[in-house]
């Protein structure tokens, strides 16, 4: 695509721009932002967006180049400084969305280039100004390894020299103008002794580039001062004024350019595959429950209980569609979603503040429209949202439930921290990108809730074409770079349920396999630990087959985790036999206790013929859910709001087993009974395998 690059004049957002080019994108202009001038003719401005440090270089820095350069004068401040932002008249973010939308004018272009390395804050304002100008944000640097990414910048012949230095150990006299190749075992000393970024993610330092594969001159220096900004004793703030440039021929000429290269799919396919081993090994506990044929699409909108941290499930969410008297696909999601809103604003709550979805779809062709309505319910930092196609009865068009959380300050217990929502639009090497209005994760207090991820290869957003067994860890590798973006704590060890669709039941041992590698990986790693003694209650695993799932993938991974003390969760083991049925339960609390962080899985498998009784069964199944929910909570105020059902369809009688799920739930637990949702699926494990 046409792209035009975000340039400050330093490193980051040169060796992006050498990403976009190795990507196959076509850099067409350059975009600046500078101070305004002021009497001191200083460079630098107190921004929290802009480095403008050097400025006056960067039209040497164009020409060099050979490209077209669009520059505005920064107006604005610093206004809205939150975590989210939103259109704000006087903000300094107001000028780059002006400037963006000239240069889309002018040029035509479809991406923009960003060399944002870990900012949340710079990204996040980007990526507003990208979406409401229709612009693809790529940033391929973002959450690289720093060590990894300043060498990588070094061997690819991007030359760079430091102009501004303010971090303890960086001396203005020493340091000012040294090469980043001069500097770089320095950085990595600093970065030992005293965690000094090694690129200067923390404003420890900031860079001019000299000369890179792209440019098609070299640029000297040939005067420039040092300018202290603040003499402190310990960490002195200054920056070197360029005075005097020029350009100069390169000896090497472009036709040698990039040294930088798009391995992403190969080093998927080089390091994902597992071991003819792996294959064999199965463990896994299904998610609650399998039978059925067909569903009753007349359920009305229901809400749970509202558990003391303010969690409540909102279900029977249906999509009909009838056919007959002329309705639509868009029509029918515009109604749903009317409704979902008055029944939230009946009950106190926003769309605002559902932090995950479950959208099961009756025909994943229908998604683009269903999507579409979606998007202007949930735009705003919307919730994490696990999206699957499943055999959903004729005339429904897709069903959905949603958690939400809202602390009203009624019940007396402390309130959650503040909703965290990690929603990266760029393009990167480091995870997918959303593709939709949905969030990568929602983290509410110390319980992570993460959308579903499948093998998109981040830079090119296509399916890793190395195969199933790929697609299984490269997805699972995803949620753990999601899990540790949103919380550095976070690995899979805080995994508390892990449900993964596949689309064929040959694919049940292969996300076994992945499964029982990650945690093996953990095992090994916590063996190594000598402080860690007792072993951890990892979280469950369910593999349900749908199907189909999005991007024609064939596997997709959703976890719900929490940031606890592993070594301490409770964990509960049932068992019990009845007439052809064999009940297993098991359930995994997190520490400490929260009703939102609490897996409980069901194996209820039976014969796939002969008709019998459900009465004694269900019973058997809710009362084994009930003792399991009383062991882990003792009081009962943990109980799970949400009782997830996986079925297989034409087995047993569905309405039979819905109305005796729920009359028994009712029957034995009252008003603690969660909130029942039946989900229609192609195929589930037979059996349990003992674990490793």
């Amino acid at each position: 695509m046409k792209v035009v690059a975000l340039i400050s004049g330093g490193k980051d957002s040169c060796y992006n721009m050498m990403h976009c080019v190795a990507a196959g994108h076509q850099i067409v202009a350059l975009a600046n932002l500078r101070p305004a001038e002021n009497k001191e003719g200083t460079d630098e401005l107190d921004s929290y967006m802009y480095q403008t440090v050097g400025h006056h270089a960067i039209e040497l820095y164009a020409e060099a180049m050979g490209l077209p350069l669009y520059r505005r004068t920064i107006k604005g401040t610093s206004v809205e400084t939150g975590k989210v932002y939103t259109r704000c008249e006087g903000d300094e973010v107001e000028d780059l969305y002006k400037l963006l939308k000239h240069v889309k004018d002018e040029e035509g272009v479809e991406g923009v280039s960003v060399g944002a390395i870990l900012s949340d804050y710079q990204r996040v304002r980007v990526e507003d100004v990208c979406k409401r100008l229709t612009l693809q944000p790529l940033a391929y640097l973002w959450r690289q390894n720093q060590e990894t990414l300043l060498k990588e910048m070094i061997s690819s012949n991007l030359q760079a020299i430091i102009i501004k230095v303010a971090a303890f150990g960086l001396d203005p006299d020493k340091h000012l103008g040294k090469t980043l190749d001069e500097m770089e075992p320095y950085l990595l000393e600093l970065s030992e002794k005293y965690g000094v970024h090694i690129c200067g993610e923390g404003g420890e330092y900031e860079t001019f580039t000299l000369d890179c594969p792209l440019f098609k001159k070299k640029i000297v220096v040939d005067l420039s001062e040092v300018v202290v900004h603040s003499a402190d004793a310990f960490a002195p703030v200054a920056y070197l004024r360029l005075l005097k440039l020029h350009l100069e021929d390169k000896v090497q000429p472009l036709s040698k350019a990039l040294a930088v290269s798009c391995s992403c799919e190969k080093h998927f396919e080089e390091n994902t595959r597992p071991t003819s081993d792996e294959r064999k090994e199965a463990a896994c506990i299904i998610w609650d429950t399998s039978g059925c044929t067909s569903v009753k699409s007349n359920k009305t909108l229901e809400t749970s209980v509202k558990s003391p941290q303010g969690y409540q499930w909102l279900t029977g969410i249906n999509a009909l569609l009838n056919a007959s008297e002329g309705g639509s696909v868009q029509e029918s999601a515009k109604n749903v979603f009317s409704s979902l809103r008055a029944h939230l604003n009946s009950k106190g709550l926003e769309l605002t503040d559902i932090i995950l979805v479950h959208l099961y779809m009756k025909s994943m062709k229908d998604f683009a429209v269903i999507n579409s309505v979606y998007v202007t319910a949930f735009d705003l930092c919307p919730p994490a949202r696990v999206c699957v196609e499943v055999p959903l009865p004729e005339g429904l068009l897709f069903q959905m439930d949603c958690l939400a959380q809202k602390y009203d300050g009624m019940t007396g217990e402390p309130p959650c921290q503040q909703k965290q929502v990690l929603h990266v639009q760029s393009i990167s090497h480091w995870a997918p990108a959303n593709i939709g209005p949905y969030s990568q994760c929602v983290q509410v207090g110390d319980v992570l809730y993460c959308a579903g991820q499948i093998a998109l290869v981040p830079c090119t957003m296509q399916l890793v074409s190395a195969g199933v067994e790929a697609e299984a860890l490269v997805s699972l590798s995803h949620v753990e770079k999601v899990l540790k973006a949103m919380s550095h704590n976070a690995e899979l060890h805080h995994v508390l349920m892990a449900n993964c669709y596949v689309t064929d039941s040959k694919y049940i041992p292969v996300a076994q396999a992945a499964w029982q590698k990650k945690l093996r990986e953990l095992k090994k790693a916590e063996d190594e630990d000598m402080n860690n003694d007792v072993p951890a209650a990892y979280g469950e695993l369910a593999v349900i087959v749908v199907p189909s799932l999005p991007r024609a993938a064939s596997i997709e991974w959703h976890v719900i985790a929490a940031v606890d003390e592993q070594q301490q969760r409770q964990k509960v083991v049932l068992l019990r036999s009845l007439e052809n049925f064999q009940i297993e339960c098991e359930a995994v609390q997190s520490c400490p206790p929260c009703s939102a962080a609490i897996s409980v899985s069901l194996n209820l498998t039976s014969p796939s013929t002969s008709t019998i009784s459900l009465d004694s069964v269900l019973h058997d199944v809710v009362e084994m859910f009930k003792q399991a929910v009383e062991k882990l909570s003792g009081d009962g105020d943990t109980t799970p709001l949400g009782f997830r059902t996986f079925y297989r369809k034409n087995i047993i009688d569905m309405e039979a087993l819905e109305a005796g799920l729920r009359g028994h739930l009712e029957e034995q637990m009252g008003r603690k009974a969660p909130a029942l949702i039946m989900v229609p699926v192609m195929d589930l494990p037979e059996q349990r395998v003992s674990r490793q």
